[in-house]
């Protein structure tokens, strides 16, 4: 069997940046066990797989190792592949998946994807996840991920965290987050890193449903709606979000690198 396969840089604007997803466009579903194996094989942090359901799509989420119920940057790899693709007269996807509808719109050279909000609450942390860390927080709160917070942009780039030790992790994974840089090339409201080795993702580039959390945090810490956000891993990405009442609304750019075909 042939399957055509894409891989979309997501949340950039350059290849080689932000956070690389796999895309594959599916006329019906695969084993799990088939659609884990291509995952494992593309060793990417997600893999994402759709199947048509009217005008609509059904959507679903691999790491290397499981199923995800949401993810962000490959959402949004999809609705670029989608809309540059498959059908380029759309101007709006919507994909149905484990966290509900999910739609991803272009708004001129951005796509932008509609997310559901899960604000933080202050919560306990284990204490050997926060030594896994290194450098202690300032604020520890948690949805579904851990947020640790820190007091500067220089801090967080700094974490080298023992990724070994967080494999065990009791929530999905820890995001670690700071007040931007300001008065420079690269300012923005707020800067995060995402570790997740509990998925089989040391360290994620550039993670969508991270900003699900981040976003409620800062637009109640900076008292507004409208966010520029960078995710400063080594490969670095770019995201514009907005708070929407309970959901949350992240923009970015795209660049596609691959298009191909998978023999299975």
């Amino acid at each position: 069997m042939q399957l055509a396969i894409y891989q979309v840089d997501a949340f950039t604007d350059r290849l080689f940046a932000g956070n690389p997803a796999a895309v594959c466009p599916l006329e019906a579903w695969l084993p799990d066990a088939a659609m884990q194996a291509i995952a494992a094989e593309n060793n990417l942090s997600e893999t994402a797989f759709f199947v048509p359901r009217g005008e609509d799509y059904d959507l679903r989420w691999f790491t290397p190792t499981l199923e995800t119920d949401l993810c962000g940057h490959a959402t949004q790899a999809s609705g670029f592949v989608v809309m540059n693709r498959l059908a380029p007269q759309k101007s709006a996807v919507r994909f149905h998946t484990r966290s509900g509808a999910l739609t991803v719109t272009r708004q001129g050279d951005m796509f932008a994807i509609d997310l559901p909000a899960q604000p933080p609450t202050p919560c306990a942390m284990p204490a050997k996840t926060i030594a896994a860390l290194g450098p202690k927080p300032t604020q520890i709160l948690g949805a579904a991920k851990y947020l640790a917070v820190y007091e500067s942009a220089a801090e967080v780039a700094a974490l080298a965290p023992d990724t070994a030790a967080l494999t065990d992790i009791d929530r999905d994974g820890v995001i670690v987050t700071a007040p931007g840089p300001t008065g420079e090339k690269h300012a923005c409201d707020f800067v995060s890193r995402y570790f997740a080795p509990h998925a089989g993702i040391p360290e994620d580039p550039v993670t969508g449903s991270a900003h699900c959390t981040l976003v409620p945090y800062w637009a109640k810490r900076l008292g507004k709606t409208k966010l520029h956000a960078r995710q400063i891993s080594r490969r670095g990405g770019e995201l514009f979000c907005e708070l929407r009442g309970d959901r949350v609304v992240v923009a970015g750019r795209a660049a596609l690198y691959l298009e191909g075909k998978i023999y299975v």
